[in-house]
């Protein structure tokens, strides 16, 4: 995991070093002007592949390299999905392409074999995203013979809904999904808050009203475990709840940008699909919450609250504004009474983001912290993603809303997709038949014979 230089002296020279030479080599950007917004994206993908690994000798298609998990890399692409449509930027298309194909596993589910016990729900679920925004964007279509990407986000969303908990916290989905990773006693409104999105998303795509009924019921359990609150100045949506003794009932009080950009944007696709009043009050709320908890109050920018200050962002936490800002860009397009006030905080931080991209020997490293005025030392692929985000979302007023499959859309779906898979929960586990039990015995017959006689032959 990369972090700051461990010398706070040779930090400070090092950073007045930088700044002395990049003065005039920031992203020259103008927010909102497309010729201007993707030259600096070009930039800032490249140093995005700086960090892939899919194309060097041994390395896995789809995976950044160490400390970046697998989950980071879903979120990167899904971003980049949006370049490639905005910008009509082909460089990267087929790395794109072959990293959602190879990646989606034997299943179709995204839970490849490579990442098959570690694998938590958010982390599927973030892969599920960037075959989303593949469907919404009409990215490169997979061949007649396989799954399209709508089939792929459906599976996805199949077997996270399997594993609803109603056993445990009254509902929920937990954190990890194998018995044996750490935190699978953890409930978390990350988990949640990506299942309530892919529904919500799925249903204005697709116009299956279920898909509704499961965002409605996912807000409703977060609502009741009171992982969302009322506050004074708009929710408080906390991080989540060990399972434990007490049902979830000590909440962890972290509040991280990637849970109130999800629950945001899940609002704003549901409110606009059915034009039910609840849904643009949540979207108020959440955005209440937004802009009293991650808005630096002197700049205007966007902020990691709970890390970025303290200079303790751990390796997740420095990409979570990537994601946020994708989320931010999509309700400003879905619901025109937030369009003005959102696109002035994503046009803000997004020139904080470009100033922050001066940094390292190609002069467009990107920095945490949009406010700083210049590259602030920190690097990374969560500083470049969240930059790409900010950056490209001035423009999303420029470009089609996300697509339908009555707007355009032509990713292929299948309702039924991950149904009868193996699920590693085994709740979608195919029963085992009075064959398989015949079967069984006679092997284990066989083997019993073959042990005995050995035995005798070593014996005599």
């Amino acid at each position: 995991m990369l972090n700051r230089l461990s010398s706070n002296k040779f930090l400070l020279q090092l950073i007045c070093l930088v700044s002395y030479f990049t003065t005039t080599k920031a992203l020259d950007l103008v927010v909102g002007n497309k010729d201007s917004v993707c030259d600096a994206l070009t930039l800032i993908t490249n140093g995005i592949m700086d960090y892939y690994e899919g194309t060097r000798y041994g390395g896995t298609v789809g995976m950044f390299q160490p400390p970046y998990y697998w989950w980071e890399a879903g979120e990167a692409f899904g971003g980049m999905i949006d370049t490639w449509a905005w910008c009509q930027n082909d460089t990267y298309q087929t790395i794109i392409y072959d990293a959602l194909m190879y990646q989606r596993g034997a299943q179709n589910d995204y839970v490849p074999a490579n990442q098959s016990t570690t694998e938590g729900n958010d982390d599927q679920a973030f892969w599920g995203l960037a075959a989303m925004e593949a469907a919404e964007r009409n990215f490169t279509n997979p061949p007649p013979d396989q799954p399209g990407w709508i089939a792929l986000v459906q599976a996805v969303y199949n077997t996270m809904w399997s594993r609803w908990d109603n056993a445990n916290c009254g509902g929920g989905l937990r954190w990890q999904i194998f018995q044996w990773n750490s935190g699978y006693d953890y409930k978390n409104t990350i988990s949640n808050s990506c299942l309530f999105t892919l529904a919500a998303r799925l249903a204005r795509y697709t116009g299956n009203d279920t898909y509704v009924d499961t965002a409605e019921t996912v807000w409703d359990w977060l609502e009741q475990i009171r992982f969302i609150q009322d506050g004074t100045n708009g929710y408080q949506i906390y991080d989540g709840a060990n399972i434990g003794n007490n049902n979830c009932s000590t909440l962890h009080a972290q509040f991280w940008t990637y849970n109130y950009g999800l629950l945001l944007a899940g609002s704003a696709y549901l409110y606009n699909y059915t034009n039910d009043e609840k849904w643009l009050t949540r979207v108020s709320e959440v955005y209440k919450g937004i802009e009293s908890t991650f808005v630096n109050q002197s700049t205007g920018i966007i902020y990691e609250y709970m890390c970025q200050e303290s200079g303790k962002c751990n390796n997740d936490q420095r990409s979570f504004k990537s994601i946020f800002s994708r989320c931010l860009g999509q309700t400003a397009v879905l619901v025109s009474s937030f369009t003005d006030r959102i696109m002035d905080l994503i046009n803000k931080s997004a020139a904080g983001a470009a100033l922050s991209c001066s940094g390292g020997s190609d002069h467009h490293t990107c920095g945490i912290n949009w406010s700083y005025g210049s590259w602030d030392g920190w690097y990374g692929l969560g500083e470049q993603i969240s930059a790409l985000e900010i950056i490209q979302n001035t423009l999303v007023l420029e470009v089609p809303p996300p697509l339908t499959n009555s707007t355009g859309g032509t990713s292929e779906g299948n309702v039924n997709a991950g149904l009868n898979t193996r699920d590693p929960t085994n709740k979608n586990e195919k029963p085992v038949t009075q064959k398989d039990k015949a079967g069984a015995g006679v092997l284990t017959a066989i083997v019993l014979i073959i042990f005995v006689a050995i035995s005798a032959w070593v014996f005599i």
